[in-house]
């Protein structure tokens, strides 16, 4: 039966792969192979600057950052859309114009649903209260 040739591209691709496994086999055994073995009472509790806790850590997330994080991250990747069509403009066509163009469409409603609703307002309920008088 003759020998089952590959192209060497194939070839190539197949051998990373097979490097790659190997590698993550390693890195996930290795540890586990010369790490120590004993567990004592201190080893679960964290351990930051020399400072051990003294209690629960307090757990606040400022949640108008985290909004307006999410809001940029949403709209500069439709940013990204529009520059990607803007440089195939003349390949997209009548058809690829009226798409962005409702593309665009839901993008403003969905800006001034946001803008109406009040979450691109970072001033806090205390800083309201005090321009209103």
């Amino acid at each position: 039966m003759p020998a089952v040739s590959l192209a060497p591209a194939i070839q190539s691709l197949l051998i990373y792969f097979g490097l790659s496994i190997v590698v993550v086999i390693a890195m996930l055994l290795l540890p586990w192979l010369l790490g120590g073995r004993f567990r004592t009472k201190a080893t679960g509790v964290p351990f930051e600057s020399g400072i051990l806790p003294a209690g629960p850590p307090p757990v606040r997330m400022y949640v108008p950052f985290y909004r307006m994080a999410v809001f940029f991250v949403v709209f500069d990747l439709e940013a990204v859309f529009v520059f990607a069509w803007a440089v195939a403009l003349k390949e997209s066509g009548p058809a690829g114009f009226v798409a962005m163009t409702v593309f665009i469409l839901i993008l403003l409603a969905a800006l001034a649903y946001l803008w109406r609703m009040g979450a691109l307002d970072w001033r806090t309920a205390r800083q309201k209260k005090v321009e209103q008088g």
